[in-house]
């Protein structure tokens, strides 16, 4: 990590809540295969996914590079043909394969009455399906990837006793799927890029003391307002300068390394102010002769000898400085 703001790093032990940003922060920011439905018996899960990955092997829409890039069982497409806002057909296996979005089904007539679609679509996943020789066969549901290291920090954080909450311009279904999935304990949807500031400016007013961390344009406005700014390294130049803490890794664990940096790091310098101070409060009178009547005197070469020891120890103290994993 980058420390640009040493105050704001020293606010970090005092975190009762953390911002996310979804896109890029809590996910990976592009989409991922996460279900896989055959209407057909002829056909197996992996034969659906095999002839929609062939098809959009040629495409470079996130939704069929999300696809594509979900398997490595790919056959040759000829004569691919994109169909804008609806989908993508081509000749597979000899087979005419088309990949096409829920509004193409309707435009033909093709009715589909499954509760498994409903849900997927409740979640606020992203459902394509897959026709063969003009016969549906299946259907795949894409969403964001959420990061594999999300759920883990954000457990460590309630754990703290810190409040996780997310910050989406998606809308409430597709940020109650991810805050359900991670165990976040508030989530705000359909938040304009010129609301994030002043939702964090909200939350302040509540008692909280916040950290916001984001690595988008959008984020900026909010990593400046609050106590605590953490950008991702990978994000925004914008977002980057904006930022108290730079990540060099799009990792939400390592937000937890920084509190506990922080709280390891006011432990040491409280340890060594204390010593510092007890051994003034003894060594200054000591050499000021206060003893003197009981035959004890501190020569000047011996204080600065022990004044010498006393930086020493505190050196080593500092350089013992380790942080709980």
């Amino acid at each position: 990590m980058l420390i640009r703001n040493r105050a704001a790093f020293e606010q970090a032990r005092k975190l009762d809540a953390i911002i996310f940003d979804k896109t890029g922060t809590l996910t990976k920011g592009e989409f991922g295969v996460t279900d896989i439905i055959s209407f057909d018996n002829n056909y197996t899960q992996d034969d659906v996914l095999h002839f929609a990955a062939s098809v959009e092997r040629n495409s470079e829409h996130p939704i069929a590079q999300g696809i594509y890039k979900s398997t490595e069982n790919i056959s040759e497409a000829l004569e691919f043909k994109a169909i804008p806002g609806k989908g993508a057909k081509a000749i597979v296996e000899g087979k005419n394969v088309g990949v096409f979005s829920p509004g193409y089904l309707r435009e033909n007539n093709i009715t589909l009455n499954d509760e498994r679609i409903e849900k997927l679509s409740g979640q606020g996943k992203t459902v394509v399906f897959v026709l063969v020789d003009e016969k549906l066969i299946g259907a795949i549901a894409l969403a964001d990837i959420i990061r594999e290291e999300s759920k883990q920090a954000i457990a460590e954080f309630k754990k703290l006793g810190i409040k996780t909450i997310m910050l989406t311009g998606d809308n409430e279904k597709v940020a109650k799927y991810v805050a359900d999935e991670l165990g976040l304990d508030r989530y705000i949807a359909e938040v304009l890029p010129d609301g994030k500031a002043k939702t964090v400016k909200e939350i302040q007013s509540e008692g909280f003391v916040v950290a916001m961390t984001g690595d988008g344009v959008n984020d900026a406005p909010a990593l400046a307002q609050a106590d605590v700014g953490i950008a991702i390294g990978a994000g925004t130049d914008v977002a980057v300068e904006t930022a108290d803490i730079v990540l060099v890794k799009s990792n939400p664990l390592d937000v937890l390394s920084i509190i506990k940096l922080a709280k390891a790091t006011y432990k040491k310098m409280v340890q060594n102010l204390v010593w510092a101070t007890g051994y003034n409060f003894f060594a200054i009178p000591l050499a000021a002769g206060v003893l003197y009547s009981w035959g004890i005197l501190l020569s000047p070469a011996a204080g600065a000898a022990l004044m010498s020891l006393s930086t020493v120890i505190v050196a080593i103290n500092a350089k013992m400085l380790k942080v709980d994993k």
